[in-house]
């Protein structure tokens, strides 16, 4: 039952989430009774699904909305890299909804076709979703989404601080508008096989670009085995190719937006990308799709790739000796720095149209982050949280993986990422226009066109400069850059 201001009944809400959900209504004696924290099997009745392993899967919490709610929630968002995910997300999404008088649906779609999506339906000027989503910043369609400032208010005011990667990647200081809200992201990593990189003296993996270029150059040469760092117009190359570009020093704009590319320090970016491919790769990373380091690693194909933990956990499912050869490193250092951009950075928009259930996107995203822990549990700690607070477990996690890490403290190397990640845009903010210099993948092309031997390196670095000025004069002269 729904009362009439359409919140659940408590005993309507025990039945649907189980006593467990519950708890944050009935109080936190019944919470630590439920969770079973002692027992190395659990059932999460919100996932409708059974974890086996040395630590119980969070519980799920709920808090009464601010408002009530009624009509749909129609949400669009990628198919997971971690498929987990998506079976509790669906069913959490849904229950919630059931709870508060609001029906949900959710439609996942691959993540190479969601940016075509988004842009479709801001376009379209009839939106069929209420709540887009996608795995980078989509700040170029600021003009046509809600501002979030009030979602992102009431989230610090009941969480902590937000990490400061996220605000950087859903905030335009020029407007003072949250085009997105960014509760959660994903470390990238470094992927390589360890009985690849041990005969070259490696056993750890690289630590810097030069041996990357060494130690990948002799495994190809000696062993026959490439290294999987693409150069095509996907979101895997364009992460990869902006840590490279801060490690040596480049950067796309400066920290007041003003376009910086055409540097020595691009160029000479740009020179070790084209001598990384001439001993280390072949022609099809300029093909890849978002998936191909994924699937290349998992084939034992790959020496090392810049990813996320998406690919190895696969393994673990498909091939265990070659999970158990994959280990993982932080940020190469390159001559300047060494820092990476974020994996992946959820960017969840509202569409700015009549029609649109703004109110239950907000309230929806608020249940979201209050259950931060049970996305980083059911994406098998693919996912981490904006509200550090939120997953209290997450180190303890990384250093005795319940997923079956062989050897169990193999992510402990994540638990420092903060550190070592930032936001697109760096050292400015993620502003519409870099959000656009993303879209259309300036970057990964750059280096494809000199390590193709199509353009030299300064060629092909003045060529994407010309682009990008384009790009953020246009932006700027609707206010919405700075410079």
């Amino acid at each position: 039952m729904v009362d009439r201001y359409g919140w659940a009944t408590r005993r309507e809400f025990i039945r649907r989430f189980g006593v467990a959900g519950a708890a944050a209504v009935v109080g936190p004696s019944l919470l630590l009774a439920a969770c079973g924290e002692e027992e190395a099997t659990t059932t999460t009745t919100a996932a409708a699904t059974t974890t086996t392993g040395p630590a119980a899967a969070p519980s799920t919490s709920f808090v009464e909305p601010r408002t009530s709610l009624s009509g749909e929630l129609k949400i669009l968002l990628w198919s997971h890299f971690v498929p987990s995910h998506d079976v509790w997300f669906d069913v959490f999404a849904k229950e919630w909804g059931d709870a508060v008088g609001v029906t949900v649906t959710v439609d996942h779609i691959g993540v190479g076709d969601v940016p075509a999506a988004i842009a479709g339906e801001l376009q379209s000027g009839n939106p069929e979703h209420d709540l887009l989503q996608y795995i980078a910043v989509q700040s170029q369609h600021e003009p046509s989404v809600v501002d979030m400032k009030d979602l992102v208010d009431e989230a610090i005011s009941r969480y902590g601080t937000m990490l400061e990667l996220t605000r950087n990647s859903s905030f335009n200081p020029n407007t003072g508008k949250f085009y997105a809200y960014a509760p959660a992201w994903v470390p990238d990593p470094g992927d390589y096989r360890k009985s690849l990189w041990t005969p070259v003296g490696l056993p750890n993996g690289p630590s810097t670009w030069d041996e990357l270029l060494e130690g990948g150059s002799r495994i190809f040469a000696e062993q026959g085995v490439q290294m999987g760092i693409g150069m095509s117009q996907e979101i895997d190359s364009n992460m990869a190719g902006r840590a490279l570009l801060w490690s040596f020093g480049g950067s796309i704009q400066d920290e007041n937006e003003k376009v910086v590319l055409n540097s020595d320090a691009t160029i000479a970016a740009v020179e070790f990308m084209k001598e990384l491919y001439e001993n280390a790769m072949t022609p099809e990373v300029f093909a890849w799709n978002a998936a191909s380091n994924n699937q290349g690693l998992i084939a034992g194909e790959l020496s090392y790739i810049l990813n996320s933990i998406s690919a190895w956990r696969t393994s673990q499912e498909t091939d265990v000796e070659i999970a158990k050869d994959t280990f993982f490193t932080p940020a190469l250092r390159g001559p300047s720095t060494a820092i990476a951009a974020q994996h992946v950075l959820y960017n969840w928009l509202v569409p700015d149209f009549s029609g649109i259930n703004v109110d239950a996107a907000s309230e929806f995203l608020l249940h979201y982050t209050e259950n931060l822990a049970s996305v980083a549990w059911h994406s098998k700690l693919y996912d981490f949280p904006a509200f550090a607070e939120r997953v209290p477990d997450l180190n303890s996690w990384l250093d005795n993986d319940p997923f079956g890490a062989q050897p169990a403290d193999k992510l402990s190397v994540l638990k420092n990422s903060t550190d070592w990640a930032t936001n697109l845009g760096y050292p400015g903010p993620a502003n519409p226009a870099i959000g656009q210099v993303f879209g259309e993948a300036i970057i990964p092309v750059m280096y494809a066109d000199a390590a193709q031997g199509n353009k030299t390196p300064a060629e092909a670095v003045e060529d994407a400069t010309a682009q990008i000025d384009a790009i953020f004069d246009d932006w700027r002269g609707r206010g919405l850059v700075g410079g």
